[in-house]
């Protein structure tokens, strides 16, 4: 299987944690992970994967601003996986579930008072560097 954003990824840590990234503090194990993941009836996208390899024990990123699902807790909702919610619940993100092949979904986000899901326009690996550059982006002031 080839990495496409494992790299990347692991390198969010020394950028906005000032640490090395180590997989038993940062990552899940590819064992663990797969365990983890045999209990759903679906396969998630290698970059969701890729992004748990590197960073799914991170709780300073896992949960930087949003909460990035843990990989047991994945669900299938609307036709949507979700992988990620806001602090006050208004909303979820997730992939079409006819998109789960490919290997850097689209994210949708859903407002969960209405239930309409609304595309993000990029791609996941899009929104998480963008997500995080936002979080950790240092006041000009």
């Amino acid at each position: 299987m080839s990495q496409m954003f494992l790299d990347k990824f692991k390198a969010l840590v020394p950028k906005y944690l000032e640490d090395d990234w180590r997989e038993e503090e940062d990552g899940i194990p590819a064992d663990i992970l797969n365990e983890m993941l045999d209990a759903h009836d679906f396969a998630i996208p290698l970059v969701l994967r890729e992004f748990y390899l590197a960073l799914g024990n991170s709780e300073d990123l896992m949960e930087a601003y949003h909460f990035f699902w843990d990989p047991d807790e994945l669900e299938i909702e609307d036709g949507y996986l979700l992988f990620l919610e806001d602090e006050d619940e208004k909303f979820v993100w997730g992939f079409r579930v006819d998109q789960l092949d490919v290997p850097d979904p689209i994210v949708w986000r859903r407002n969960n008072a209405r239930g309409d899901w609304q595309s993000e326009e990029g791609t996941f690996s899009e929104y998480v560097f963008d997500m995080f550059e936002w979080v950790f982006e240092e006041d000009p002031n």
